[in-house]
């Protein structure tokens, strides 16, 4: 019997892949949006502020399950392509073991550089308690928080998309419920919020290992778990791009922290309201991108295969297809932060005129290339997929590192806060055109191959 990823139709492949993976992006998503409307509603814009700040280690976080997971998920498929299942699932051991030791970890230094981390990442005096009560209890939920993020690509890549959206949906649910109840019912406020966050961490972690220890296409056994250069080399080249993405926003949200503290204090709007607003806007963007997201993840094991069987032209539709699909979430997106910016941001609490003055600016000019925000990421899990990191790890860098980061760091010299606010659709645009311009070039050198090669299709 052959792989469905080899022999379905691929519209119907990606939308079975694509819809759970979507689901589980977003209910990721609600960790952080879900704390914010309540520490909004109940502590206000320092609270907002407070999270804001504690958010690249979230981001890093994300970072580390990326590496492996999707690094993991795209090795394993590409040598099930080529026949070898022998070898591919010491790709899922090596990632599963890698993940839960690097949130050890990163969980470790945090609570022994709590202090001079937030203060790094931007944290102002009167924000810096309300940072520090909630990172140092999150920061428990850092090694469920990874094996549950990277677990669900290795579980997508075993053929299970619904498994890995039931991990995530059943993690947030229970930090939904358990949210207002700990902030509101037991008055602990931040506190509240981040045992409500690991608590369903822990739970969507569970149930990653128990799908883990009973993986359908092979078995996974102990000698698996055991960590081997060979495969955590390929697994780290082909979740790097993925990863480096995550850790250029790590980067650039606390170059953007300082930068809204710095200028804020130079402007009407003091340094709290920027920094409140940009942490509330980050988390609604995160909508957007969760849709991205997840479509752009659920083309990686539909390439990956194929592409390891030369099925050439079935990994030309997978991506085409995706991007027509981002192209319509892309749109949808732009409009809602034209149209609606004070709405959105009136959903994680109440502030004064000044407040929502900047929320609106920062609404419609800093995500005003939203419309194209669909290309970058999808084309770079794309190399991810095919087994050409290098070429996804570039495109993974360029909007964040290459043209965000310096926009940031410069344009403010001449213009103050609003070249923070105009940097944001300019490397939008440019990471567009890159996208474009490399995926083209790669689709062509993917029909010279067909050519050489007929026999592949």
């Amino acid at each position: 019997m052959e792989n469905p990823l080899k022999t379905e139709k691929i519209s119907r492949l990606l939308r079975n892949f694509a819809i759970p993976s979507i689901i589980a992006m977003l209910v990721s998503a609600l960790y952080n949006i879900v704390d914010q409307i309540f520490i909004g509603q109940s502590i206000g814009e320092l609270g907002n502020a407070a999270t804001n700040v504690s958010f690249p280690l979230t981001t890093i976080c994300i970072a580390i399950s990326l590496l492996f997971g999707i690094g993991g998920a795209s090795a394993f498929n590409l040598t099930m392509g080529r026949g070898d299942a022998k070898r591919a699932i010491h790709y899922i051991g090596n990632a599963a073991a890698m993940l839960v030791s690097c949130g050890m970890v990163l969980c470790i230094i945090t609570h022994l550089f709590l202090t001079p981390m937030l203060q790094f990442f931007g944290a102002p005096d009167n924000v810096l308690g309300y940072a520090k009560t909630y990172t140092n209890i999150t920061s428990f939920g850092f090694p469920f928080l990874i094996l549950a993020t990277g677990g669900g690509h290795l579980i997508r890549a075993d053929g299970s998309p619904r498994f890995s959206m039931a991990c995530n949906l059943t993690g947030a649910i229970i930090n939904t419920i358990l949210d207002p109840l700990f902030i509101f019912g037991f008055h602990w406020g931040m506190a509240g919020a981040a045992f409500a966050t690991i608590i369903g961490q822990f739970i969507s972690a569970v149930m990653a290992i128990y799908y883990l220890c009973h993986y359908k296409t092979v078995r996974l056994e102990r000698c698996h778990l055991r960590p081997q250069w060979e495969y955590i080399r390929w697994t780290m080249s082909l979740g790097a791009a993925a990863c480096f993405n995550q850790i250029a926003m790590t980067i650039v949200q606390i170059a953007l922290n300082k930068s809204l503290t710095y200028y804020g204090a130079l402007s009407v709007y003091g340094e709290a309201i920027p920094l409140a607003c940009a942490g509330i806007i980050t988390k609604v963007n995160q909508i957007f991108f969760s849709v991205i997201i997840g479509l752009s993840q659920s083309i990686q094991p539909i390439a990956s295969f194929n592409y390891g069987a030369r099925q050439y032209s079935r990994v030309r539709q997978v991506y085409y297809l995706a991007i027509r699909i981002g192209f319509v979430i892309s749109i949808l997106s732009f409009a809602a932060f034209q149209l609606f910016p004070r709405q959105l941001i009136s959903l994680f609490g109440s502030g004064d005129e000044l407040y929502y003055q900047f929320a609106v600016s920062y609404f419609r000019i800093y995500f005003f290339c939203t419309f194209v925000n669909c290309l970058q990421p999808i084309s770079s899990t794309f190399f991810t997929a095919i087994g050409k990191p290098v070429k996804g790890m570039f495109l993974s860098m360029t909007r964040q590192i290459l043209f965000l980061l310096p926009l940031i760091l410069i344009l403010p010299l001449f213009f103050g806060m609003d070249g923070i606010l105009f940097s944001g659709p300019i490397a939008d645009g440019i990471a567009a055109v890159v996208a474009v311009i490399m995926v083209r070039m790669e689709m062509q050198d993917m029909r010279r191959r067909e050519l050489a090669s007929p026999e592949a299709n």
